[in-house]
């Protein structure tokens, strides 16, 4: 076996970060700014890829949804993303535990770590870079939400972008994510999971939708570098 003997990934928006509706902010000037008028009702985002949303944004208010228009409000998102991102770090936060967890992960040889996130791989990277995180994960093997719009299909993606470094079987490759569509992505993939109930969904809820292993959040570095390193065959529900 050569290279690294794990493939973490890791979720942005309340796993690593919280950015406190600041994504909400930036949907409804990018759909000013794509359409021209303004985008009513609110926007679910809640672990949903990018382009899932943006499919349902379209539909809620008539647009047709092409790959033109699908595009414009994707591109109109990136844009303003970048404009403001100064103003991000006034609005988010690094959640506790998560530098110290991913410090551990890059600096363990045998560990390669990416993000499986819904963001845009451009807006991915703005709130990683003005949080001081994105030098911490290796961005050609990670899968974003404009890669795919179900994200079980950005494991794939990832996996395949990761062939160069060795093939990471099933038991290999390891999710850490707060959401139900989290789970959803590792046991429709075959992969493992860590879920963290660090965002909206309760340790409960995450269990109810098939996680075995439920953290309160990463501040035992201890307890979640022993629950990634736990082989998928083992029983691994926490309390």
């Amino acid at each position: 076996m050569t290279g690294p003997e794990l493939l973490v990934l890791w979720d942005i928006d309340n796993t690593l970060i919280s950015a406190r509706g600041f994504g909400k902010l930036m949907y409804r000037e990018a759909f000013r700014t794509a359409f021209g008028r303004e985008l009513n009702g609110p926007v679910d985002l809640g672990g949903r890829t990018e382009l899932d949303v943006i499919a349902e944004i379209l539909e809620q208010h008539d647009i047709e949804h092409t790959e033109e228009a699908s595009q414009l409000l994707a591109g109109a998102l990136a844009s303003s993303f970048e404009t403001r991102r100064a103003d991000l770090p006034g609005h988010s936060e690094v959640l506790p535990g998560a530098l110290e967890a991913l410090q551990a992960f890059a600096n363990d040889p045998r560990v390669h770590q990416g993000v499986l996130t819904a963001n845009l791989r451009s807006v991915a990277l703005v709130k990683l870079e003005e949080l001081g995180l994105a030098h911490l994960v290796d961005w050609e093997v990670s899968a974003f939400g404009d890669d795919h719009a179900d994200r079980a299909e950005l494991v794939t993606f990832a996996r395949e972008r990761a062939r160069h470094i060795r093939a990471f079987t099933d038991d290999e490759v390891v999710l850490i994510g707060d959401t139900p569509h989290d789970v959803y992505a590792a046991i429709t993939a075959g992969v493992r999971l860590v879920a963290v109930a660090t965002g909206r969904s309760s340790k409960e809820a995450l269990r109810d939708a098939g996680a075995e292993t439920v953290l309160d959040d990463l501040r035992d570095l201890g307890e979640l570098t022993r629950q990634v390193w736990k082989t998928g065959a083992q029983g691994n529900r926490t309390a």
